[in-house]
């Protein structure tokens, strides 16, 4: 098994540190020109699929949102052949009609994040892909309608704010978020999405409600103590929503753009690219140089 590449990619937040039904499990350290990933990647069988499954948090839950190398994570999962992505992670709740236990499936995102790398690029190769539309709409569709069959309420569509953290919103950040109509507020999939379209990888967010941040009058402010009870109660529907989605996959890409993303993203001349930057970004960028 270890020589099979994995198609599909599962990125499990705060709450979700293993994958339920994961059959043949192998567990792989890989090594990427950006570091260490956020633990060892977990390759194994789930229902009938060859699946990659990795703690972005670690297993122990040890890194900070700012401290997590996502650079190394999605290039861990180009390296093992993953072409697609479903990234769950806790959220709070813009909104009144999205409450703590639904899910989001997002399909925009704003950028509130600080200094965190986001980019594969540099270092003699410049590259500018489209974000206008972050989330692959195939994918999203897909796991739209296993959530649908998992939960109490799966939301279609909204705008996932990105914080820096570690610290939740001031009362002031949360209504001014509020303002701008996002829909849920996180501080990890930003820098996923991104990276996900340079490299040319389909990618989802499954958003896992926990709170209303710290804007709801009728509600408690957000702490730990809240946050980790209905992390608990999300994690086996996401569980399920995952199992679901294998199932569900096509075979191939047919319907979306997202792995052809930098066809006509590179701007530097290919023969002016340096030879270590080309062995670098090997995965990624070996078919356009050959």
């Amino acid at each position: 098994m270890s020589d099979v590449a994995v198609t599909l990619g599962i990125l499990g937040g705060s709450g979700l540190y293993e994958l339920a039904g994961l059959d043949e499990v192998e567990e792989r350290e890989v090594d990427t020109p950006f570091g260490p990933p956020s633990d060892a990647l977990l390759i194994g069988r789930l229902e009938g699929r060859r699946v990659v499954f990795l703690a972005r948090h670690g297993r122990q839950h040890r890194l900070l949102p700012g401290e997590i190398n996502y650079r190394a994570n999605i290039f861990a999962m180009k390296v093992l052949g993953v072409e697609r992505i479903l990234s769950a992670s806790a959220v709070g709740s813009m909104r009144d009609e999205i409450r703590p236990r639904d899910v989001v499936l997002v399909d925009q995102f704003v950028d509130r994040t600080q200094c965190r790398p986001s980019t594969f690029f540099g270092d003699g190769v410049a590259a500018h892909v489209g974000l206008a539309d972050p989330i692959c709409p195939e994918l999203r569709s897909i796991v739209l309608a296993a959530a649908r069959h998992h939960v109490r309420q799966a939301h279609d569509r909204g705008t996932y704010v990105c914080i820096e953290g570690p610290a939740f919103s001031t009362r002031a950040e949360s209504e001014l978020y509020r303002s701008w109509d996002v829909s849920v507020i996180g501080m990890t999939n930003l820098q996923e999405a991104k990276l996900c379209r340079e490299a040319e990888i389909c990618y989802v967010t499954l958003a896992l409600v926990t709170d209303y941040d710290c804007w709801h009058e009728e509600e408690q402010d957000v702490s730990v103590s809240s946050v980790l009870e209905n992390l608990q109660a999300n994690a086996g529907s996401a569980a399920e929503i995952v199992r679901q989605t294998a199932r569900s996959l096509p075979e191939g890409r047919n319907a979306c753009k997202c792995g052809e993303a930098l066809r006509h993203a590179l701007i530097s001349p290919r023969d002016a690219i340096p030879e270590p930057t080309r062995r670098r970004l090997g995965p990624i960028l070996a078919k356009y140089l050959a």
